[in-house]
C-alpha cells in the first residue's frame, strides 16, 4: 500500500527546496518523523522464532499525531474512553466553519485562531441554549477541530457533538429541547458565532487584518440530528491522531505525481486529483498543527470542572433505583496477571517471537 511517508522520502527534499525558509517547525517535525516512523531511526527490537529461527526486526513508530498509520490503538482508547462518557440521550452534530475570508489569517495565526474559532462555537451554542424558548439547560460538548475537505484543501471548521437537552441551573432536573425539530435556531446559532469570533479576535489584536464585509455577511452553521452519538464519535476518531488523509485514498505515485481519490460532498462521486508530490505535501503539510494546539476539547457538562454535574446528569437521565451495595472483590496482583503470549512468527505461523535485542535508535537524519 503507498504510504504518506513514501511520498517524504520521495519528494520532501524538493519541498524543503521550494518552501525555504517559510518551512514551519512543526512541519519540518512532521516531514522528519513520517519518514523515518517504524525505521531504525526510532530504534526497535530484534526478534527470532522460536519454531524456523528467523529473525524479525520490529521498528518502532514515530507517534507523532499526524501519522497515518500510528495510534490505531491509541484511537481505540479515545474511543472507549468518549463511548463511556456519553449520556444516554440523543445528540446533535453541530458544524461551524469560518468564511474564506478569516483563512489566510488562521493559517498564519494558528494556535490563537484555532482556539477562538473553538470556544466561540461552544459559547454561541451555550448562549442559545440557556435560553428557557429553546432548552433553558447547560448542554455537554465535545469539540474537534478539523482543518481540512476531503481533496485536503484548507478549509477550517469545528464539530461539535451536543447532548441535545442539558442539566437545569438548579441541577435538579434534565431538560429536553422544547422543539422536537431543532436544537437552537441555526441563523440565530450563526450570529452569535460570527460575534464571538468578533471578539476574540479583537481580544488577540487580530481584527485589523479582516475586511469589514466578513461581519455583515451570512455565515455557514449547520446541525444535524446525531442519533446517540455512536456513529459521530467513530467518524471523528478516524482523524483524532491523524490528518486529512488515510493511506487507503492514496493511489498511486507516476512520473513524479501523486494521485488520489475522494468522494464529492454534494453529488456523493468518487473524484480523483493528481498533483505533484511537492503540490500534494503542501496540501498535506497546511493540516499540521502547531505544537501544543488541543483539537480536541470538551465544554459545558462535558468540561473537566463539572465532572459532578456529568454524574449528577447520568443519574438523572438513567432514574437508577436504589440497590446494596456490591460486595467487595478480592484483588488479584498484578504481578500475578498472565502476560500475553508472543507475537507468532510472520515466516512460519508455528513458532513465536523471542526478543534477543533492543536496538538502540540512529539518530541520522532520513533522506
Amino acid at each position: 500500500m503507498l504510504e504518506v511517508a513514501e511520498i517524504i522520502r520521495l519528494h520532501g527534499a524538493a519541498y524543503r527546496a521550494h518552501v525555504g525558509d517559510r518551512l514551519l517547525p512543526s512541519q519540518a517535525r512532521v516531514l522528519r518523523d513520517l519518514a523515518a516512523c517504524r525505521t531504525a531511526y526510532f530504534g526497535g527490537h530484534l526478534t527470532q522464532c522460536s519454531h524456523c529461527e528467523r529473525q524479525v526486526y520490529r521498528y518502532h513508530s514515530c507517534r507523532n499525531r499526524h501519522c497515518p498509520k500510528c495510534h490505531g490503538d491509541q484511537t481505540e482508547r479515545w474511543l472507549d474512553a468518549q463511548r463511556a462518557r456519553l449520556l444516554p440521550c440523543p445528540y446533535y452534530l453541530v458544524t461551524f466553519t469560518l468564511p474564506r475570508e478569516l483563512r489566510a489569517l488562521a493559517f498564519g495565526h494558528q494556535a490563537v485562531v484555532y482556539g477562538v474559532l473553538m470556544r466561540s462555537a461552544a459559547a454561541a451554542l451555550q448562549h442559545l441554549a440557556a435560553d428557557p424558548r429553546y432548552v433553558g439547560a447547560r448542554l455537554g460538548c465535545l469539540a474537534v477541530l478539523h482543518t481540512w475537505t476531503r481533496a485536503m484543501l484548507y478549509h477550517p471548521h469545528v464539530h461539535l457533538l451536543v447532548t441535545a437537552g442539558g442539566l437545569s441551573a438548579d441541577g435538579a432536573q434534565w431538560v429536553p429541547p422544547k422543539h422536537p425539530a431543532f436544537l437552537v435556531p441555526v441563523q440565530a446559532l450563526s450570529i452569535i458565532f460570527r460575534a464571538k469570533v468578533c471578539a476574540g479576535l479583537r481580544r488577540a489584536g487580530l481584527l485589523d487584518p479582516v475586511p469589514p464585509a466578513v461581519w455583515t455577511t451570512p455565515w455557514v452553521v449547520h446541525a444535524q440530528h446525531a442519533g446517540r452519538g455512536q456513529q459521530v464519535l467513530d467518524y471523528l476518531g478516524r482523524y483524532m491522531f491523524r490528518v486529512a488523509i488515510s493511506h487507503s485514498r492514496l493511489e498511486q505515485i507516476t512520473d513524479g505525481h501523486v494521485t488520489f481519490r475522494y468522494r464529492d460532498n454534494r453529488t456523493q462521486d468518487e473524484r480523483r486529483v493528481t498533483l505533484t508530490g511537492v503540490e500534494f505535501l503542501g496540501r498535506f503539510l497546511q493540516h499540521v498543527l502547531p505544537r501544543g494546539c488541543a483539537k480536541v476539547r470538551y465544554y459545558g457538562l462535558w468540561s473537566a470542572s463539572r465532572r459532578a454535574d456529568h454524574t449528577h446528569a447520568r443519574g438523572l437521565l438513567n432514574a437508577p433505583a436504589l440497590t446494596a451495595p456490591a460486595e467487595p472483590t478480592t484483588s488479584v496482583a498484578p504481578s500475578t496477571l498472565p502476560s500475553p503470549p508472543p507475537p507468532r512468527c510472520p515466516h512460519c505461523q508455528h513458532g513465536h517471537l523471542i526478543l534477543i535485542a533492543v536496538l538502540r535508535p540512529q539518530r541520522k537524519v532520513p533522506p
